[in-house]
Order: C-alpha cells, then structure tokens, then sequence
C-alpha cells in the first residue's frame, strides 16, 4: 500500500513537472494566436460619436437680435463678457452699436470655420445693419459654433474628434513623442532600452515609477486589453505591439495612438484623442494649436486627473514646462521659443456648458435618421445639425416643468400614485417646418415615451378649426357669417343614439359660425359637420398634414378621433404659414463620418388651401383670444396678434391649446398616460403652459401682424340673421372670401323694396344658414 501510494505520489509530480515545461509554450502560444487574431487596426476603433447640435445662430443683415437671448446663448458656448474692445477668443464685447464677438472655430468632421473676432453692427430696433470679420473685411453672414446637444456611441461614454495625421501640428507631434516614445520611428513595437531602464529604475525605488510602454504598446493596451497590471497583461500587450507594427505603417498607429489616447472627462464622457481635447482645453481646433498648449496635452497623457489644468492647474503647468524642457533638450523647439512657451500662461477656455435639455427631441431625430439611413448608420460618427432651438427649448421644459407644479398645488386631486399628470409641447416654424421646441412629457428621467410625437389622444374642440376650414373654403356655401342653430340635437347612428350637447348644457338659438368657433360651441359644430360630411373633413385633415387613422363618423366634428400632438400642431401651421404645408422637420443636415453630406434639407411644401381661406380660419381663431375660450391669454401678458383653439375632451381626460403667429405655431396637450379624468379645461390646464412660453418666445420685438390677403373682402354683418347690416339693423365687420358675402340687408328698406343693388323686392332669407331674423323692422341707412 506505501509503495503504491508512493508511485501515485512520483507520477502526480512528473505530471506538474511536465505541465510547469509546457504551460510557458501554451501561453506563449495562446498570446501569439490572439494577437495574430486581434491585433489590427480598425476605423471603428477611433471613429467619432454621432453628435447632434442645435441649430447655429447665424447674423446676417437685416435680423433682428434680442440682447438678452443672444447674451444667454453666448454665455451657454462658454463666452465671457469682457470691457476691452480688443477681444480676445472666447470672449465677447457689448455696445450701444452692436456686439465684437472673439468667434471659436469650430469643425464639423473636415469642415472647419476657423473663427475669429467679428463685429456685428446693430442699428435701430435692434437689426443687424453689418458685419465684418477682422481677416475677411465686410462679409454677408457669420455664424456661432453649434451648440452639441449630445454625443451617442451606443453605450460608450466617450468624446472624441478624430483628426487626419497631416491636420497635427508638428510641434504636437513632437511634443508627444518627446515624453511618451523618442524612440517611436526607431523601434519595432518593443524599446527594450528603455524597458530595461524603467526595470532598473523601479527595482532601485521598490515601487513602480516609470513604465517602459511604447506608444504601440499604450494603443493595444486601450484598444484591446484592461488597464490590470499583471505579468500575463504585459506579455500579451508586447506581442500585440509586434504584431501591430508589422501590419501597419509608423503614420497609422501614430495616428489611431494620437485619436484614441485619454486626456481627461468633460461632464461625465471621456474625452478620447488630442482633436477633441484642443477643443475641451483651449476652445480651438487642433491646427490652431500653440507649442504651448500642444506640451500641455502631452503632458496630460500621463495622469489627465493628476495634470487636470482645471484642478490642479500648478501641476499641470509644471507637466507643461518639463515636456518643453525636453523637447528643447531634443532640438524639437528653439530656445526663443522655449522661453516663449513657458512663459505663455495655461490659456483655458471656459467650457459651454454640456446641456440636457431636448432629449426627447434626440430621441425623436434618432428614430429618424434610424428609419432612413438605418440603425447601425446613428453609431458612426455622424454629425447632425437639428432645428432645435435651445432658447426656445429651454423656455419649453421650464414651462412645462413650472405650470405642472403649480396645476397639482392648486388642485391636489391631480397628485396620485397611479401615475404623474403629464403635458407635451410641440413648436414649429410654420414657414419653414422645422421644430423648434418639443417636450415629450414632464421627466425624461422617469418616462422616456415622446408624447409629442407618439401618444394619439382626442383633440375634441381643438379640432373644430379643421371641421371649419372644410365649410369655409371655396365653393362650400358656408361663411363666418352662416347662422347655425344651438338647439338640442338627437341622431340615430349604427353606434346608437348620438346627442351632443355644450360644455355648460346650455342652448342659444341661433349662432353665427364665428361665434360657434370663438365659443367652442359643440351642437353649432356637430350640425355643422354633419351638413359638410366626414369624408370631407377627413380629406381637409389629410390635406393639412393629418396622418394618424380617422374615423369617418359625425362625431369626427367634434374631435373624437386620436391625433398627435405633433400632427395637429402641424395642421394649425398651415394656417399659420397662410395655407402652404411646409415639410415637416427635425434636421438640417446630416454629415457621415468622412465629412461628406449624407443628407440635406431642402425647403420644401406646397399650397393646400388659398392664403384668402386660411385667413378666414385665422380671423376667427384670432377672435377666440380676444373674445372667446383663450382670452385669458391677454392678462397672462400674451401681447400682439395670436390666434389660436382650446380642446377639451369627454370627462376631461385631455386638455389642448394650440395656437399661432405668423412666425411661431404651438402646441400643447395635458392630461394622464391611463386617460383618467382632470376635472380641466384646455384653457385652465393647457393654456397657461401655452402662455408662459409663448410670452417668453415672442419678446419684445415680434409683434408680426396676419397680412390680409388679396381675395378677401369685409362686409358690416348682422350677427342675428347673417345679413347686411343697415339702419337700425347694427352690425359688426366681417371678413368673406370674395364674392361670398351676403348681399341682403336687415333693415327695414330692404323688405320695402330697396336694396343696394337697384329697387326690387327681396325677401327674407329662411334658408338653414338665416332661419331666424329680428321681428322688430328698421330703415337702412
């Protein structure tokens, strides 16, 4: 039994032994196979994120700039206001006569603007009269560098511009190698002076405190294997480099290795590559670049937290002057300008402010560019240049944000466990179609559902514009001056029986059209639409931009099918826009990752309805904010010409306002993701978010009247029976498409014998559009 156990014993140990022999060959073997197998470059490996900016201020001549909008947004770009005429980059001055801004350059992959200081002259009521750029003399336009909304690569947090061997200036280069790798150009991925210099060098200090890694050596260590210090690590990232030098030229990996090497964190993302760190540090493109700044960022390379310029900025300038020291120790910088070097200050710019507003915009131009150009397109360093309008969104959200706060303090039902009461906003340009502001909802951070874009909801009032401008366009035979009557209204239809009736359970009789859509008068509408014809109002929905499916029913005229807040508020845009359909849009180009245009806008739409029909539409919704369900508008300090509907839906589980200028159309919708009820009006719920932005969005200046135009005539109309007004018959005016007025009078001559139109009798009009009439006769004037 002992010899027994002592032969296992004997075998155990020549098989540990073997193993012991071998292993060494197996990893050796192993490490060689995978960096045969990984050990290549690839353009995905440095490639930029997609970046999406807001969309640029650009001056030209002729615009008008709001002071305090433009002071904000260059404060957001990280400008500092100065007293010194003579700005500098990064800075800006400010006058009675205008604004000298010291312009960063700014690059879009191989675009570059290469800044500069711009003056902008501004005259009286605040319009650009000229520009004029100090390099380039007198000039049409400039524009500011976008402002980056956001960087997306998929779940990387990291920032990086990625820039061409040939844009790095030589010093940088120089710089770089003077501390990193001097004997780059000579070694073959392995320095093994150096290596055994750093071994010694440790053993001495008992403690690691020089690192022999190549530059090689640092690109595979980043791109390929953990920062974990082992001697396993260190073998396989010796190998790589091997491998990588024999596969790829000294250029190559000298550029991935200046793309991809870390220099710091900006807000949470790693900035990756000496492109975006000339940019985060200094606010310049990286042919910009002073010795200088290029010793600091090759000085970062070893500790960005430890030389942190913004930290611990001592340490940093300290790093600086050691790496000019040896670069002047190298021949790499003469000594004037070594001596010029280290006596320049560290020059940081201050950083803009990253931002995290228009998320569910992103989000929104993500799926976008997902649908056209594909998934996997959003993750290769595009760089998209939206419509959002920071300005515009940021008053957006804090209106959203703010009126929600104050709808659930004033009215404690609203507070529930069963889900937060939400809104959406939507603005556009109705001229142009591109969306300036869009909120999805109240937190991003707690729901990422767009509800701007995505939740189909019932307008109810807010849809009457729709169901009025079917009756109202040409050849209809209705004008705002029809008498519909508001009477109780029973109809047998396949569902059952249908009885609309107003939102106080009141009747008035007869009322004009005007007065029906002014007071959101609900049977007036649902004769009306029943006299017009679904069909009809679905093809006047469809051709104002209506997509989501809608049900050819008589309650249609009343909003009882789903729209988005989006579509609809696009609809009100083509009244706004004086009938046109602009395209609707969220970006204005689209750049891929080599620079080149991979998708332009071009403006484009065309005219549904005559500008004389939209104008009818908007003369009464304008007459909804003086005299109907949005005047309250007027004492929230809503000022100039805005015409615009409330929505309220079936136990008050939807509350809409949408409303319009000639420059600005927006949208709002409040209510429940689960549609429980508000026990809330579109004008107590809706309105006021409506209200606190558009105050803020218009400013002092946009005061831009509805232009009448050609095609339209105004007539003094009795509002009672429709007709002419005359003597002893009052009137007020009223606006007809040409041709369409009435043409009989009221007034006691009139049914005497004398019209305006030679002496014959006329009889009254007992028509469905002037079934009631004063009893009391009167001489026309």
């Amino acid at each position: 039994m002992r010899f027994g156990t002592l032969g296992r014993a004997k075998k155990g140990a020549r098989i540990v032994i073997a193993a012991a022999l071998v292993m060494p060959f197996v990893i050796t073997a192993v490490i060689g196979v995978e960096a045969l197998m990984r050990a290549r470059l690839d353009p995905q490996h440095t490639a930029a994120p997609t970046r999406f900016y807001a969309r640029p201020h650009v001056f030209a001549p002729g615009m008008r700039i709001d002071r305090e909008r433009l002071e904000r947004r260059l404060r957001r770009l990280g400008y500092q206001p100065t007293r010194n005429r003579q700005v500098a980059i990064g800075q800006y001055y400010r006058d009675a006569r205008g604004w000298i801004i010291g312009r960063r350059a700014f690059r879009l992959h191989d675009r570059l603007d290469p800044g500069g200081r711009t003056r902008v002259s501004v005259g009286w009521g605040g319009r650009v009269t000229a520009i004029d750029d100090a390099r380039r003399g007198r000039i049409d336009f400039v524009t500011l560098e976008p402002e980056l909304l956001r960087s997306y690569r998929g779940d990387a947090m990291e920032d990086r511009l990625p820039v061409a061997l040939t844009d790095v200036p030589q010093h940088l280069v120089d710089a770089v190698l003077s501390i990193e790798d001097q004997r780059f150009f000579e070694h073959r991925g392995l320095d093994v002076k150096r290596i055994i210099g750093a071994t010694l060098a440790n053993l001495r200090a008992g403690r690691f405190v020089q690192g022999g890694s190549t530059l090689s050596q640092q690109l595979v260590k980043n791109l390929f294997l953990t920062s974990t210090r082992s001697p396993i690590r260190k073998l396989r990232d010796m190998a790589m480099a091997i491998t990588l030098e024999r596969r790829h030229t000294k250029e190559e990996i000298l550029e991935a290795y200046l793309n991809e090497i870390y220099l710091g964190q900006d807000a949470g993302l790693a900035i990756h590559g000496v492109g975006r760190a000339a940019q985060y540090y200094f606010g310049k493109d990286v042919t910009q670049l002073e010795p200088h700044e290029s010793a600091l960022i090759a000085g970062i390379i070893r500790g960005p937290s430890l030389y942190s310029p913004f930290r611990n900025p001592e340490s940093a300038r300290r790093r600086r002057d050691l790496v000019l020291a040896v670069m002047r120790e190298r021949g790499a910088i003469s000594p004037e300008r070594h001596a010029t070097a280290t006596a320049a200050s560290l020059g940081l710019q201050n950083q803009p402010k990253r931002t995290r507003r228009g998320r569910y915009f992103i989000d929104f131009v993500t799926e976008q560019l997902a649908a056209n150009h594909g998934r996997a397109a959003v993750e290769r360093g595009l760089s998209v240049l939206t419509t959002l309008d920071l300005d515009l969104q940021q008053l957006a959200e804090e209106a959203v944000s703010t009126n929600l706060d104050r709808l659930e303090r004033d009215h404690p039902r609203l507070v529930s466990d069963e889900g937060p009461l939400q809104a959406a906003l939507v603005a556009i340009d109705p001229r142009t179609g591109e969306i300036l502001a869009m909120v999805g909802g109240r937190a991003y951070g707690e729901s990422q559902f767009n509800r701007a874009a995505h939740a189909r909801r019932q307008p109810g009032s807010a849809f009457k514009p729709i169901v009025a401008l079917s009756a109202l366009s040409a050849g209809s035979g209705y004008t705002l001056a029809t008498v519909l009557q508001d009477e109780p209204l029973s109809v047998e239809t396949p569902a059952g029986l249908w009885q609309p009736a107003n939102y106080d359970g009141e009747f008035r009789g007869g009322v004009s059209l005007r007065e029906a859509l002014e007071r959101s008068l609900n049977v007036p509408f649902a004769r009306l639409g029943m006299e017009v014809g679904p069909e009809r109002i679905v093809e006047t929905a469809r051709r104002l931009g209506v997509e989501s499916p809608l049900n050819p029913v008589l309650s249609l005229a009343l909003g009882s099918s789903e729209v988005t807040p989006l579509e609809l508020t696009r609809a009100f845009g083509v009244l706004a826009a004086s009938g046109y359909r602009s395209d609707l849009h969220a970006t204005l180009g689209v750049l891929d990752a080599e620079g080149d245009v991979l998708s332009r806008f071009e403006a484009g739409g065309r005219q549904v309805y005559t500008q004389a029909e939209a104008y009818i539409v908007t003369s009464a919704l304008r007459g909804v904010v003086e005299r109907g369900t949005g005047r309250s508008l007027r004492w929230r300090g809503v000022d100039g010409p805005v015409a615009a509907k409330s929505g309220t839906t079936n136990d008050f589980r939807d509350a809409w306002f949408i409303g319009y200028t000639p420059s600005l159309v927006v949208g709002v919708w409040v209510g429940f993701d689960d549609g429980r009820g508000m026990g809330l009006t579109g004008s107590s719920a809706a309105l006021p978010i409506f209200a606190s932005f558009l105050r803020g969005a218009l400013g002092p200046f946009d005061r831009e009247d509805f232009v009448q135009p050609s095609g339209i005539e105004t007539v003094s109309v009795n509002r009672e029976t429709g007709l002419r007004s005359g003597y002893g018959c009052p009137g007020e005016r009223e606006v007809f498409l040409r041709g369409t007025a009435p043409r009989q009078s009221c007034s006691y001559w009139n049914f005497r014998g004398y019209t305006r139109f030679g002496y014959q009798r006329v009889e009254p009009n007992r028509s469905r559009n002037h079934s009631r009439r004063r009893s009391r006769r009167t001489n026309d004037r």
